[in-house]
């Protein structure tokens, strides 16, 4: 299921070495990538185009010969289906875009292109990145790389499951209500969502305006940290965008930076106790896999109990605003300017009409009809309002007690793992740091030993503290292999 290359190299730098010393050149490693693409049976990819791929590895191969090139000149990596791209189609893995191509690439995608990266294609999702009960894009569900007959949240998703199975270093994806978590935790593989408005959301197609995230996949922490580096920074273009902070300026460079400073920080610690000083906050309700804790307490961390009584709140809330705004952010597909056109309509109304009931799936479809509704003028006060104010009591309270009572917060970034806490806690933490806009990494931290599945742990930060996370995950990657598994290695 893997390259030849890419299952030798496990981490980017070492990659980066490869190229640079010339044991091969972009263009070999593009091709056996794209070869275990053609040959895998999991259907992770939308699409892939072999010249632009190629077109691609030549350009960092002339890079990597001059001086350049970056750490990132000549990886292959690949982006989500939401992600507009030029050359390559942008479809939402909807039969709404299924022939769109943009005439400009994302902003994260231009960035990363810059450095010289190697785009293998677009990565399948479910239809525009929605959650749904069964998986639902037009190119098919994506099958688990941990078994075909397991069920888990990796079926909807390419990203993740591209970077278990070894067809990419790394991927971009997005993270709205979870997505991207829930994926990489499922897979077991590394993401993070980085704080709100650090990486630029100009070129993704707008779902929640106000919930939407880029952030990176891959399998070690250390690989985050370049891709999240070069992706992040203030963007004119992006309205959302932020330009600084009164304590943290959020510009380019500032990732790597304080992942540096972070990981000095832990390494000039008590041997064996990196974490030593660092408390570690978990909900009074919230039930963390218990291998994951002793983990880290062992690496030096304080587990200290805290009190978070809008958390339950978080769920129906997110529920509500994220309708509002995809009935809102939806309402472009009208079959007027671009994307699908019923052929057989009888004047405007009923082309806009014929266009968005064949176009969307079901599961985009209940969203719109819920999200206009609660927009209407007899809900609106009831419902969206109301959920507008406890959003912003679950931010205060989270950002309190990472204030005043723990460093991080720590939950279970799977739905339920081994039945040992209610489905509906860990549905909570997704949503309530998609409402918050704090920065949350998953990281593996173990298997679900009845259904051999990978476990996921959320680590959740203060605003723009990406790199402290990803040096705290990095440490606890240091001294456990669950990031290291594969399929066909666990």
């Amino acid at each position: 299921m893997t390259t030849s290359y890419l299952s030798q190299f496990n981490e980017i730098g070492s990659l980066h070495n490869a190229l640079t010393e010339k044991t091969l050149s972009a263009r070999e490693l593009t091709q056996e990538a794209l070869k275990s693409i053609q040959q895998s049976n999991l259907n992770a990819f939308s699409q892939v185009d072999a010249d632009l791929s190629l077109q691609q590895a030549d350009t960092a191969d002339h890079l990597l010969a001059s001086t350049s090139s970056s750490q990132l000149t000549g990886i292959p990596i690949a982006y989500k289906d939401l992600l507009v791209t030029q050359g390559w189609r942008t479809t939402a893995a909807s039969k709404m875009l299924q022939h769109y191509v943009s005439p400009f690439d994302a902003t994260a995608i231009s960035q990363l292109e810059s450095c010289g990266t190697i785009s293998l294609g677009k990565l399948n999702c479910n239809e525009f990145g929605l959650p749904a009960t069964t998986p639902n894009s037009i190119f098919g569900p994506v099958r688990n790389p941990w078994g075909t007959n397991s069920n888990n949240s990796t079926l909807g998703d390419g990203a993740a499951t591209a970077v278990a199975a070894g067809l990419v270093m790394a991927a971009i994806a997005t993270d709205t209500g979870g997505e991207l978590r829930q994926a990489a935790s499922a897979a077991g593989v590394t993401g993070i969502r980085p704080t709100y408005g650090v990486v630029s959301r100009y070129g993704m197609l707008a779902v929640g305006s106000s919930f939407d995230t880029i952030g990176p996949i891959a399998r070690h922490a250390s690989d985050l940290v370049p891709l999240l580096d070069t992706i992040s920074g203030f963007d004119p273009a992006d309205g959302t965008s932020l330009e600084q902070c009164a304590e943290t300026p959020n510009r380019a460079g500032r990732i790597q930076a304080d992942f540096e400073h972070h990981k000095q920080q832990l390494n000039n610690q008590t041997a064996g106790n990196p974490l030593k000083g660092l408390r570690i906050g978990i909900s009074d309700d919230t039930v963390v896999h218990q291998q994951a804790i002793q983990e880290l307490e062992d690496l030096g961390a304080e587990i200290v109990s805290v009190k978070l009584s809008h958390l339950a709140l978080s769920t129906p809330t997110y529920d509500v605003l994220s309708a509002a705004e995809a009935s809102t952010n939806l309402s472009r597909y009208d079959g007027v300017h671009f994307g699908y056109r019923s052929p057989s309509y009888k004047g405007l109304e009923d082309m806009v009409a014929r266009s968005r009931t064949e176009g969307f799936g079901e599961a985009v479809k209940l969203r719109i009809l819920l999200g206009t509704h609660i927009l209407s003028e007899a809900q609106y006060d009831q419902y969206y309002l109301q959920a507008q104010r406890i959003r912003r009591l679950i931010a205060t309270e989270l950002q309190q007690a990472l204030n005043n009572h723990c460093d991080i917060l720590l939950a279970p970034a799977v739905t339920d793992p081994e039945n040992e806490s209610p489905a509906q806690i860990s549905n909570h933490w997704f949503t309530a740091t998609a409402l918050a806009g704090l920065p949350v990494i998953s990281i593996p931290c173990g298997f679900n030993t009845e259904r051999r599945q990978p476990l996921g742990l959320q680590l959740i930060g203060n605003y723009f503290q990406e790199g402290k996370l990803l040096a705290i995950a990095n440490c606890y990657q240091q001294t456990t292999q669950w990031h290291q598994l594969t399929p066909e290695t666990a």
